[in-house]
């Protein structure tokens, strides 16, 4: 009997492949050129087809072939928060924007603390992902003598810290349980930098205005700078690599571009796309997100990041709420968006507007992911890579509406935004999982594999 490596190599010697996306513009590792790319048991094998035979064809003419799209931030809210999101739909509506893998958070209900917790998410997940999943682990008082080991099992992304904008054992606020938290472990740490003792000094003013409009008057600028000076200075304390997530600030990007030896920055679609105040005067609590949407000025701050390399990653931070919950008035209405979905589309449209070469957006989006986290085989189209692809038609102008959104909260704050630039494929480990919106096969997403996991 053959092993399935000797199968492979079997395979692989008669040139038997599995699927040949054929005559597109392929973004390879010497930039893009027009090629085939040949894929056999998951793998890239070629990216010629000269003499392979297939059992399935993309033809892709016309289309670019990029690396799968990688969402390094999405809140999918299971367990606990079923009228929210799940992960089946949550992973469905990655792949139809185009989404080939995501990074899970911990908020949810229980929290992620421990090995059962991971557990029991990486349970629910199989089966029922549409995409490639790694779940975070939240960094707390609780556990963060545990972190060592628990950052290194099978499936785990890493460890997440709230530093704001939490509750009960995921707040880490206090500089004792930071260090703690640094001190154990070695891979990146993630975190959400806002102060907790200025939010909560600063709340009693959209408590008396109610205005959502104020919500960046709330958690103002100084809140996300104190918090993200005071990590990168505890993290330079500790030895330890910070990923510092969706920044939104000019004197944050300032900032970190003088501590990049140690820090990658990440920036999201909706702080790219938004401004304050007509954002929230157009949407009202739909535009409610933490750290909140700002004026013109910070946002052409994060471009110019985008522009001179301080920005390592665009993640969506999907964290849908029903429109019930965000129709409550302000401030109790819960912040947070769907995104995951919209996520290539917006960059794409931002692409087409002259924002970003296409070079820069497979980095931001592909090779920044996998360089930043050390995700095993996925990133790039090269041999030996999984053979993730998110196949694009850079003309195409196409509506999002809330329709088209998978999420079981059902809606997107850019419902009727006409954009150019549109994920026409999802191809996951040489499967074809998406094409022209329509999902093909069943979910068979699998854990993703880390340089430093176990």
């Amino acid at each position: 009997m053959m092993t399935n490596n000797e199968e492979f190599l079997k395979r692989l010697n008669n040139k038997d492949a599995d699927l040949i996306v054929s005559g597109g513009q392929v973004m390879t590792c010497n930039g893009l050129q027009q090629a085939d790319v040949v894929c056999l048991e998951g793998r890239i094998v070629a990216l010629d087809a000269s003499g392979w035979n297939t059992k399935e064809t993309i033809q892709a003419e016309g289309l670019h072939v990029l690396p799968g799209v990688i969402d390094s931030q999405v809140h999918f809210r299971e367990p606990g928060m079923p009228q929210k999101e799940n992960l089946e739909a949550g992973t469905r509506g990655a792949v139809l924007g185009g989404v080939t893998a995501i990074f899970e958070m911990p908020n949810t209900q229980p929290l992620t603390l421990h090995e059962a917790d991971l557990q029991e998410k990486l349970d629910r997940a199989e089966g029922r992902a549409w995409c490639d999943y790694a779940f975070y682990m939240g960094g707390s008082a609780v556990n963060a003598h545990q972190l060592a080991e628990l950052e290194r099992l099978p499936g785990c992304a890493g460890v997440k810290v709230f530093m704001g904008s939490s509750f009960g054992d995921l707040l880490a606020d206090e500089d004792a349980v930071l260090r703690d938290i640094l001190s154990s472990g070695r891979r990146r740490v993630s975190i959400h930098a806002e102060d907790e003792q200025r939010l909560l000094a600063r709340k009693p003013l959209v408590e008396a205005s109610k205005d959502v409009r104020d919500h960046p008057l709330w958690r103002d600028e100084e809140s996300a700078l104190r918090a993200t000076r005071r990590i990168v200075s505890l993290a330079a304390e500790q030895g330890r690599r910070l990923h510092l997530l969706h920044i939104t600030t000019a004197q944050e990007i300032d900032f970190l571009a003088q501590h990049k030896a140690r820090v990658t920055v990440e920036v999201t679609p909706h702080h790219l796309s938004m401004a304050a105040p007509e954002c929230y005067e157009r949407l009202g609590s739909l535009a409610q997100m933490n750290p909140p949407v700002r004026d013109k000025h910070h946002q052409q701050a994060l471009w110019r990041g985008i522009e001179n390399g301080v920005v390592d990653v665009i993640g969506s931070d999907h964290a849908p709420h029903t429109l019930e919950e965000k129709s409550r008035p302000y401030p109790q209405s819960p912040s947070g968006m769907t995104g995951v979905q919209t996520l290539l589309p917006l960059m794409l449209n931002h692409l087409a507007e002259g924002r970003l070469s296409l070079t820069r957006l497979v980095d931001l989006t592909s090779a920044g992911p996998a360089r930043v986290f050390g995700i095993a085989r996925k990133g790039r189209i090269a041999l030996g890579y999984d053979a993730d692809l998110t196949l694009v038609d850079l003309s195409a102008r196409r509506e999002i509406s809330n329709d088209w959104i998978a999420s079981v909260s059902g809606w997107t704050p850019y419902d009727g935004l006409t954009v150019t630039g549109w994920p026409i494929a999802t191809v996951i480990r040489g499967r074809t999982v998406m094409r022209e919106d329509e999902l093909f096969g069943d979910a068979q997403g699998q854990a993703i594999e880390f340089w430093e996991g176990r």
